[in-house]
């Protein structure tokens, strides 16, 4: 690209690898840098306040509510030597290009850019959505200004969340647990998993059943000779399927009109209709088209590559983000499915090539999106470039991971511009009569595919495991009106209601797109923060609510509805996208959310209280013991059980008998006699059966009777509790050993635990040597002098001689060579120092040898990536070490203090204490003395 020699052009970008592309494209006139992502933000907390700001009522929040709604920014304390780069940088340029990604998100770092680094040279905006050399050159040809009002609706999403965040979080640090959080978009999401639970909660199963028949045709032209055929009807009466019935009864809905077959009626049906004739009694055929799907959108990337791949929605963006950022594919934020006219083109050109002149059709496939407010400027994710590279072109530059996701991409986009699949589908109606005059109508459907079209490239997964795909075909046999048919075998078949499935990440993401909540920059974010919060955890591709979650959405259900109200939310991200357009001032949309509005005008998302006066004035409603409480059932003997949210996580709680109590009832187990038995951890809410409940209060996870002491007569019980299982009779406990297992110990081996430690023996001298089960394991011990045990089993089973051997012998101790780390990342982009992955005492964390961070629930070791490792790090330098805890006035004190008196001490203490003021005022009189008047007025 031509420049001139003495001019030089800095062009700012996110990201270090979108950096190193994008210069591959520029002359030697251009200087490309990173910013590392946002320079600006606001305060973490009024710590980080300048010093003028601090003693605000809203300095806690970082925006000035009172007027406007001014935000205070300060540069990240982990941004401000790249910020010190970029202005270095700057002094040597002419011009100064900001090519961050051309979404909200990007238009604001672009703005905090300006903002920061005060440049005094023309500044222009380059705008591209793939990184090719054509699209950068295109670019850099046709700049643009900022787009105010992008930055003003990224600002006002940036403060509501901030509103939000903070003032509703701060209700739920006082009402149900420390150090949590609450958030416009997140405690949406967590609702709809919760409310699903609940739903399975509440489920009944049924059971029901029909007959399938196997069929055979007498004369066979064409297809195969055998079918099946399924019983739907019987003497008019439809047969009861699944959807009949009501999932909170397990029965049939009234005025369904349906016949509930059981075991005995379908077993019995069967019998009477083996042997009778079987006749077709309609044939029905129709044309089948399907077409293709549009090419993908960021929400239909993550659902697709979670079905298919397997990938969570952040790990799905993290690939993408490195396909896009190294010229693979399109910008992977995007609502839109729009293809430029150079890529409907190449996707012609590539199915004529590969796939043959007939997969393509007459004219372009133009789709239209279905997302509110989508950007249709913007394109749809897409391979990059006017002629798109396939897989097999790509096999040895990408890693396993990008190859599989552009693949993907690959197909869907080629798909989208192929001709319809075609064929047919056919339904039958097959009828048999029993002796006894019984009318059986037996149903069938086929489906021949005579064209795959679009079916060659791309199919389509779907939620439902066990549904059919969309290529599967069902062929049955040529047949025909009154046609004459054989039973082969039949069969009665029983069937189970199911409850409805659970969320994955793929069908969240879904379902919050439909209902017009977050935007394609959010998505993984959400998936992520709600799983680090702790309201939801997976199992496989599953998310279960916690029971942190149902205390959180019952509190906001109760006393704040429309903050977790699917329609209010919607509004609220409708009224950003307005200030998107222009069309919405951004101070009064935060002003009515905030203070409220009294103008009662339609659309406006809060024409009544506002935030502030709803988390002030509900407070002192709010009952914490009842929304810390989640009502189970009441049991056979009246009980009622709940799960109490506590500090150390969740439990179960049940009244004593014949008292039951309500859910907020301050009384529990200490002061009525009920009884608590601690939650297994991963236990989902909807396995909280009676059964199960009664299982934990008797054993598993709470407690269980192992018989009775010997000696005493007092039960021996195995509970479990905060710090895993143990004994326990009268009052004394003991913890079981770590190849002992709750479930499997016997009496004796409790009787055993419960003895230690061991008397071995004693030494010629007469010391008493023990053995015994600690912290780190089996060991001897006499006086202070400790040798570690091989097994658990020499707890009981050492002899005097052995003891006194291994006493004897030197201490030993030999240092574990470290282990491997389980992943290097590559040096840091902020401190050039290697990052690598470590297993430790609490999971895996990211170090570079000095400063440690613990990965998240939703990160794995695997996906983890060097800039998302290099953020983590740096928010732990900035948050700085953790305090030191001061030593204690035990510590502190002689053995001889400590064996004095109470009073004693208190006299002590008070002498000591008398004698140090005294010395300490002396000091200062000395030193105020000592010093000039000038320097005691500056100080």
């Amino acid at each position: 690209m031509p420049s001139s020699a003495k001019s030089t052009r800095l062009v700012i970008v996110e990201s270090p690898t979108k950096a190193k592309t994008i210069s591959g494209y520029l002359g030697p006139g251009y200087v490309v840098e990173a910013s590392l992502g946002h320079v600006r933000d606001l305060p973490a907390g009024a710590k980080q306040l300048p010093e003028k700001y601090k003693k605000e009522p809203w300095a806690y929040l970082g925006v000035d509510v009172d007027h406007d709604f001014t935000p205070v920014y300060i540069v990240n304390p982990d941004r401000s030597k790249q910020v010190t780069r970029l202005k270095s940088l700057l002094k040597d340029a002419n011009e100064l290009y900001l090519a961050t990604d051309e979404d909200r998100e990007g238009e604001a770092i672009a703005w905090h850019l300006v903002e920061t680094l005060k440049p005094k040279v023309p500044v222009k905006r380059m705008v591209f959505h793939e990184i090719t050399k054509s699209a950068i050159e295109a670019a850099v040809a046709n700049p643009r200004d900022i787009d105010r009002d992008l930055v003003d609706a990224q600002e006002a999403r940036r403060i509501l969340d901030r509103l939000y965040g903070y003032d509703v979080s701060a209700v739920l640090w006082k009402k149900v647990m420390p150090k949590i959080s609450a958030g416009r978009v997140q405690s949406v999401a967590t609702r709809i998993v919760v409310e699903r639970e609940r739903q399975r909660m509440k489920f009944r199963s049924a059971e029901y059943w029909d007959v399938t028949a196997v069929l055979a045709v007498r004369e066979v032209d064409q297809g195969p000779q055998t079918f099946s055929a399924t019983l739907i009807a019987l003497d008019g009466d439809r047969i009861a399927t699944g959807k009949d019935f009501d999932p909170t009864t397990g029965r049939v809905r009234p005025g369904a009109g349906v016949v509930h077959l059981d075991a005995d009626g379908a077993r019995g049906l069967a019998a009477r209709l083996a042997g009778r004739p079987f006749t077709v009694t309609r044939v029905e055929e129709k044309p089948y088209r399907r077409k293709p799907y549009p090419p993908f959108i960021t929400s239909t990337l993550q659902q697709e590559a979670a079905r298919k791949l397997r990938l969570s929605s952040a790990a799905t963006m993290r690939i993408a983000q490195r396909l896009y950022e190294n010229g693979y594919i399109t910008y992977m934020r995007t609502d839109s499915v729009n293809l430029s006219e150079a890529a409907l083109a190449a996707a012609r050109r590539q199915i004529a090539d590969l796939y043959g002149d007939r997969n393509v059709p007459p004219e372009p496939r133009r789709y239209t999106g279905k997302v509110k407010n989508a950007q249709e400027a913007h394109e749809a994710i897409r391979p990059a470039g006017d002629q798109f590279r396939t897989p097999g072109e790509l096999a040895n530059e990408l890693s396993t991971e990008e190859f599989r996701l552009y693949e993907l991409i690959w197909r869907r986009t080629i798909a989208s511009q192929m001709t319809d699949a075609v064929g047919s589908s056919v339904s039958v109606r097959i009828r048999a009569v029993t002796e006894a005059g019984e009318e059986c109508d037996f149903g069938a459907t086929g489906k021949t595919i005579t064209d795959p079209g679009f079916l060659r490239a791309y199919v389509e997964s779907s939620d439902d495991e066990e549904a059919e795909a969309e290529d599967a075909e069902r062929r049955l046999p040529t047949l025909v009106k009154d046609q004459p048919l054989d039973p082969r075998e039949l069969e009665a078949v029983g069937h189970s209601t199911q409850p409805p499935p659970r969320y994955t990440e793929a069908s969240l993401v879904k379902a919050l797109e439909e209902l017009g909540i977050g935007r394609p920059s959010t998505y993984a974010t959400i998936m992520g923060t709600i799983q680090d919060r702790g309201y939801v955890f997976r199992r496989g591709q599953a998310l279960i609510p916690s029971f942190l979650a149902f205390a959180v959405v019952g509190l906001l259900e109760r006393y704040y509805p429309r903050l977790v109200d699917y329609d209010f939310t919607a509004a609220m991200e409708d009224e950003l996208d307005e200030i998107a357009s222009g069309d919405m001032r951004a101070v009064e949309f935060l002003r009515s959310f905030y203070f409220g509005s009294d103008d009662g005008a339609e659309g406006s998302v809060s024409r009544s209280g506002g935030l502030k006066r709803m988390v002030t004035e509900q407070l002192a409603e709010i009952d914490a013991r009842e929304v810390n409480s989640i009502p189970l059932f009441t049991d056979s003997a009246g009980r009622e059980v709940v799960v109490r949210v506590g500090r150390y996580g969740p439990y179960l709680q049940r009244s004593a008998p014949g008292a039951a109590q309500p859910s907020g009832s301050s009384a529990d187990g200490n002061g009525n006699g009920g009884d608590r038995a601690t939650l297994p951890e991963g236990i989902a809410p909807d396995e909280l059966t009676p059964e199960k409940v009664e299982e934990l209060f008797l054993g598993g996870g709470g407690e269980r009777k192992l018989g009775e002491h010997p000696e005493t007569g007092e039960p021996v019980v195995v509970k479990s509790g905060r710090f895993g299982p143990y004994v326990s009779t009268g009052d004394r406990n003991a913890s079981l050993l770590r190849s002992q297992s709750p479930d499997s110990i016997t009496l004796a081996d409790a009787l055993k635990l419960l003895s230690l430690p061991r008397l071995v023996g004693r030494d010629p001298e007469g010391n008493e040597i023990f053995a015994a089960a600690g912290r780190y394991g089996p060991y001897v011990k006499r006086g202070d002098d400790f040798r570690s045990l091989e097994s658990e089993d020499q707890i009981f089973t050492i002899t005097l001689d052995e003891a006194l051997a291994l006493l004897a012998a030197p201490k030993t101790r030999q240092r574990r060579a470290p282990a491997p780390p389980l992943r290097e990342l590559g040096n840091d982009p902020l401190t050039d120092k290697p990052l690598v992955i470590k297993d430790g005492r609490f999971g895996p964390y990211v170090t570079d040898g000095e400063t440690n961070a613990s990965l998240r629930r939703s990160q794995s070791v695997e996906e983890l990536t060097l800039e998302e490792a290099s953020q983590m790090l740096a928010e732990k330098r900035a948050k700085g070490p953790a305090p030191r805890k001061k030593a204690t006035a035990a510590k502190k004190t002689s053995t001889t203090a400590k064996k004095t008196s109470a009073a004693a001490k208190k006299t002590s203490a008070a002498k000591k204490a008398g004698a140090a003021a005294t010395k300490a005022t002396a000091k200062k009189a000395a030193a105020k003395k000592a010093t000039p008047a000038k320097a005691q007025s500056k100080s």
